[in-house]
């Protein structure tokens, strides 16, 4: 894998956790220094019940305010029908909507069945189509749910296939929602017929454990061609006690960059911007850039001179 895409996920995953709420236009800001810095695909709401996830109470806003790059493509968080249509309503690029492996998991985030999420994907993508947008899908809790514990990989190529089966879709990704995997279990994963069936592969991984980066490159091995990520390592889920923040972009695209895979993405101008959302919502960044910089560094340290001890 030489290049693999970046889905900037801090407007959304990032913020949508943290106590103090980001200002609106804070989170426009944002997402215009992300574009600055090289984002093409930024996750920039989530089209959720205000009372449920009150960070993302502005997510119309948002939308409204931003101001739109061509090359950019905008993309809104569903998990229902009505956030779907919310989102497309807003004049969002791509929909991305969020089916659980399990069924506890489901209750929690949704407060419904995984069937009745695989019917309303169907409507879904009745909608998505009828607007020209296009439609992704994410498997939440793919390798170990919070409330049932470790996950079968059957359970994922099942809802693999049935996600399919009801929907015409651009992207499959696959989360590590709550951080609890490793690169063989990557490996596994995307390794199943029913995930490699899907058009596109789309990777999200939690730093709650310190895996992320190893799952990146595990899942890039496989094929993966997009990767979710978040400025500062921001993020969490409300719904998924003890899960940590996204991996860093900055991290991330250091670690790929020095590796030969290109991003498309500037390190230090996403280290820069996850500095002024976390200064915004009063918490430091969980980034190793934000703390020890690029590497090699753009202005080195002077090499220090020889010091004559006493006594030597």
């Amino acid at each position: 894998m030489t290049a693999v895409s970046i889905v900037e996920v801090g407007p959304r995953d990032g913020l949508q956790n943290e106590p103090r709420i980001a200002p609106t236009s804070a989170k426009v800001d944002l997402i215009a220094r992300l574009v600055a810095a090289g984002a093409t695909r930024i996750e920039v709401a989530s089209f959720v019940h205000p009372r449920l996830v009150p960070a993302m109470a502005d997510a119309e806003d948002v939308m409204a305010r931003v101001e739109r790059n061509p090359a950019v493509r905008y993309i809104g968080l569903a998990l229902n029908e009505r956030g779907a249509r919310r989102a497309i309503d807003a004049g969002v690029d791509e929909v991305n909507f969020a089916i659980p492996t399990t069924e506890a998991f489901a209750m929690a985030n949704q407060n419904t069945t995984r069937e009745h999420l695989l019917s309303e994907l169907e409507l879904i993508g009745a909608a998505t189509a009828d607007a020209g947008i296009a439609l992704s899908v994410t498997i939440a809790v793919a390798f170990g749910c919070p409330f049932t514990g470790r996950v079968d990989p059957e359970n994922v190529g099942a809802m693999a296939a049935a996600v399919q089966q009801r929907a015409e879709i651009d992207e499959l990704a696959i989360a590590d929602t709550i951080g609890c995997g490793v690169p063989s279990q990557v490996r596994q994963l995307f390794a199943l017929k029913e995930v490699r069936a899907a058009r596109r592969l789309r990777a999200h991984f939690h730093e709650t454990r310190h895996t992320a980066i190893a799952n990146a490159f595990a899942a890039l091995d496989t094929g993966v061609e997009a990767l979710d990520s978040s400025v500062g390592g921001l993020g969490g889920c409300p719904f998924a006690p003890g899960a940590a923040g996204n991996v860093a972009t900055e991290d991330l695209v250091w670690a790929l960059e020095s590796a030969g895979v290109t991003t498309g993405i500037d390190a230090e101008a996403a280290t820069a911007a996850g500095r002024m959302i976390c200064d915004v919502i009063g918490v430091g960044p969980r980034s190793g850039l934000a703390h020890a910089g690029v590497f090699p560094p753009l202005h080195p340290a002077a090499v220090p001179k020889q010091q004559v001890h006493p006594g030597c």
